[in-house]
């Protein structure tokens, strides 16, 4: 029975010798070391899109017609075309409006019917006329007449001439001799209907000065 403890007790010692051994050499063996793990990317922000500006067009208008068959007396077109001209050219430059030339003769009745089509548009009516005692075209004048959108109603009206409150000098191609020639007839109605645009403007408050 004695021996039989002997023997069980070296067994015991001679197990816990081997986990000794054992046990340091397991902990001294390098374990594997884990990949890396991959880089998780940073979204790029798209860019944002920059709001586009849109040019804000102007809502106030003009419309430029000339009554040349209504009465007695017609006059050559180019002189027409030369009133409006310089007046459209001025009402440009004098504000943001928009303008437009009516190609086809436009009466008053026609005038005053356009005018309350529109909502923000004007129509500025054209005449010309020979007061008495005129002697030639160089005594033209021009009357005009500003109708009010939607309503038709009146705004302004009045006659401007020609060669009045001359500033600088009136410039033409080869002309014929003296001041009645039509080329340098036809700048000074551009001068009148310049003063014309510029009446317009006042009325609605709109003027700046006019630079020659």
């Amino acid at each position: 029975m004695n021996l039989m403890r002997a023997k069980f007790s070296l067994l015991c010692l001679a197990l816990i010798a081997l986990c000794a051994i054992v046990a340091p050499a397991q902990s001294g063996r390098k374990q594997p070391k884990a990949p890396p793990a991959a880089p998780v990317p940073t979204p790029t922000p798209e860019p944002t899109p920059e709001p586009k500006t849109q040019e804000k067009k102007s809502e106030l208008g003009f419309i430029l017609g000339a009554d040349n068959f209504t009465g007695l007396e017609s006059y050559p077109s180019n002189y027409y075309d030369a009133v409006m001209a310089g007046c459209a050219g001025r009402l440009r430059s004098g504000s943001s409006a928009s303008v437009d030339v009516a190609q086809a003769n436009l009466s008053r009745g026609e005038a005053i019917k356009k005018a309350k089509a529109e909502t923000t548009t004007y129509v500025v009516l054209f005449k010309l006329k020979l007061d008495e005692p005129a002697r030639s075209y160089d005594d033209l004048a021009v009357d005009f007449t500003l109708f009010a959108p939607q309503t038709g109603k009146v705004v302004t009206f009045g006659t401007a001439y020609q060669n009045v409150n001359q500033k600088g000098p009136i410039i033409t191609a080869p002309r014929s001799r003296g001041s009645s020639g039509a080329l340098y007839r036809e700048q000074f109605l551009k001068r009148a209907g310049e003063d014309v645009a510029e009446r317009i403007l006042k009325a609605l408050n709109l003027n700046i000065p006019i630079v020659h």
